[in-house]
C-alpha cells in the first residue's frame, strides 16, 4: 500500500506541476528522491538528476519544435510524451545502474580492528576463526563490540566467512547490521560455510540456505589407535615410523627458525601442483600468519618434508588444521602419520575437537524432494574429479572417523545461487587467473 501511495503522490505532483518542462522534471525528480528511492546517497541522487535533466531537455525541445511547426514526427504523428518519458527513464536507469557499481573494499583491516578481533578469538571456541589473522578480510563489529563478522568483497557480493565470531547473543543484531551495510554499498550479503547453528538466523532475515558439503571434526576424547577398527591406520603409522619418518610439534616461538625450510616445502608443493596461493577461507603462506601458531612437521633424515600449521583457541576447546604441504615423492604414509600425531598431541594438550576442514559437496541429499542445487552438486561430486578430487578428500578424512557436520551457503532470493558461488570461487582462487591454474 505504501508503494501505491507513493505512486499516487507522483501522479499528483505531475498533474499539478507547472507548465514549464524544467519545473515538471524537477517535480518528478523531487518525488523520486523523497518518496520512491529508499537510499538517499549521492550516487542515486546523481542518477535521478540525470533522468530529470534528460526529461527536461526532451520536453524543452518538444515545446520549441512544436512552436516552430516542426514537431517530432514518428509515422506522421508527434512523438508522444509517454514514449519520451519511457526512453528517458530507461537511459536514466542504465546510467544509475552503472554509477552504482560498488567500490571495492580491498583495504585490509586497521591494526586496532585486528587487535580487537584477536582479543575476541580468545573468548570463543571456533578455532577456524583464526583465519582472520591473514589480514585479507574486512571486519565488522557488533554494536556491543563483543562479536565480529569477517568478510571480503567479490563483484557485488559481500561474502562473510563462517558464523559470526563471538557470543551467540550478539549474532542477530550483527547479521542485520552486515546485511544493511552491504545493501547500502550496493552489494548483496552472502554467508559462506556457516553451521547448522546459524540456520535460525537465515529464517529471521529472509536468507535461503544451500548445503555446501560437510566438515570433518574429530572427537579427540574418543580417538584411539587401539582396536580392530584402527588396524589399517595403526599399520600405516608403524610403517612410516620404521622407515625413518619423525614427527615434532614446533611451538610458535620456534617457528621463525624453520620458516625458510617451510617456505621451500610450500613453494615446491605449489609448483608441483601448478597452483597459486589461495585465500579467504584457506590459509596463505605468509611468515606472520604461519608463525602465529604451532606448526606440526615431519622430518626425514633431519630435513622437513611435510608440515601442517595449527589454529587453536585459548579456551582449549577446538583446534583446526590449515595449510597441508609436502615435498613430492615422499613416503606414502607421511600425511597419515602427521595427522595421527597431531590428533594425539592435541588430545594430550586437553583439546576436545580437531577440525580437519571441509569435504566439498559431500553428504548432499538427492531424494525426490531435495532441491535442484543438491542434484547438481552431487553430479559435480561424482564426476568433477578433473577439477578437484572431491571423493578423494572425503575418503582420506574419513580414515580418522570424524563427525561429519554440514556447512551451508546462505543467500537472499530463490533459485540456485550460481552468481554468489561464482563470486566465492573467484575470491578463494584469487580471481580468474588463479582459477585457470590447477
Amino acid at each position: 500500500m505504501a508503494d501505491i501511495a507513493h505512486l499516487d503522490e507522483t501522479a499528483e505532483a505531475v498533474i499539478h506541476a507547472p507548465a514549464k518542462p524544467t519545473h515538471f522534471a524537477i517535480a518528478v525528480g523531487k518525488v523520486l528522491v523523497d518518496r520512491i528511492i529508499p537510499e538517499r546517497n549521492d550516487i542515486v541522487f546523481l542518477g535521478v538528476l540525470v533522468c530529470a535533466l534528460a526529461l527536461s531537455v526532451f520536453l524543452f525541445l518538444e515545446e520549441v519544435l512544436a512552436r516552430l511547426g516542426w514537431g517530432l514526427l514518428v509515422s506522421g504523428h508527434s512523438l508522444p510524451i509517454p514514449t519520451g518519458l519511457a526512453l528517458t527513464l530507461l537511459v536514466g536507469t542504465i546510467v544509475t545502474s552503472r554509477l552504482r557499481r560498488p567500490a571495492p573494499c580491498r583495504k585490509p583491516p586497521s591494526g586496532d580492528d585486528m587487535d580487537r578481533a584477536i582479543e575476541i578469538l580468545a573468548t570463543q571456541p571456533n578455532a577456524s576463526a583464526g583465519l582472520v589473522r591473514l589480514g585479507d578480510k574486512k571486519i565488522l563489529f557488533s554494536d556491543c563490540g563483543t562479536a565480529f563478522i569477517m568478510y571480503a568483497q567479490q563483484g557485488r557480493s559481500w561474502i562473510a566467512l563462517f558464523d559470526p565470531v563471538g557470543p551467540r547473543s550478539a549474532w542477530s543484531g550483527l547479521v542485520i547490521k552486515f546485511m544493511e551495510t552491504a545493501r547500502k554499498a550496493g552489494c548483496r550479503a552472502v554467508f559462506y560455510q556457516v553451521s547448522a547453528d546459524f540456520l535460525p538466523y537465515t529464517v529471521d532475515v529472509g536468507l535461503r540456505p544451500y548445503k555446501l558439503g560437510e566438515q570433518a571434526v574429530v572427537d579427540l576424547a574418543n580417538f584411539d589407535l587401539k582396536g580392530g577398527t584402527r588396524v589399517r591406520l595403526r599399520r600405516a603409522v608403524n610403517k612410516a615410523v620404521r622407515d625413518g619418518l619423525e614427527f615434532s610439534m614446533v611451538e610458535p616461538e620456534g617457528v621463525p627458525a624453520i620458516l625458510d625450510e617451510l617456505l621451500t616445502v610450500s613453494d615446491t608443493w605449489l609448483t608441483v601442483q601448478n597452483a597459486a596461493e589461495k585465500g579467504f577461507s584457506l590459509g596463505t603462506f605468509t611468515s606472520a600468519y604461519v608463525a602465529s601458531g604451532p606448526v606440526a612437521v615431519i622430518r626425514f633424515e633431519g630435513r622437513i618434508i611435510a608440515f601442517i600449521n595449527i589454529l587453536a583457541t585459548a579456551a582449549e576447546g577446538d583446534a583446526c588444521i590449515d595449510l597441508m604441504r609436502h615435498l613430492p615423492g615422499m613416503h606414502q604414509h607421511t600425511m597419515v602419520l602427521l595427522l595421527v600425531r597431531i590428533i594425539e598431541h592435541m588430545k594430550a594438550a586437553g583439546f576436545q575437537t580437531l577440525n580437519l576442514g571441509m569435504a566439498p559437496l559431500s553428504g548432499l541429499s538427492t531424494h525426490n524432494k531435495a532441491p535442484l542445487w543438491n542434484h547438481v552438486g552431487e553430479r559435480i561430486y561424482l564426476h568433477g574429479g578433473r577439477f578437484y578430487n572431491f571423493r578423494g578428500v572425503q575418503l582420506f578424512k574419513d580414515k580418522f572417523s570424524p563427525d561429519w557436520q554440514p556447512r551451508y551457503l546462505a543467500v537472499a532470493g530463490r533459485g540456485m545461487p550460481m552468481i554468489s558461488m561464482l563470486d566465492v570461487t573467484m575470491l578463494i582462487g584469487g580471481g580468474l587467473k588463479g582459477l585457470l591454474r590447477k
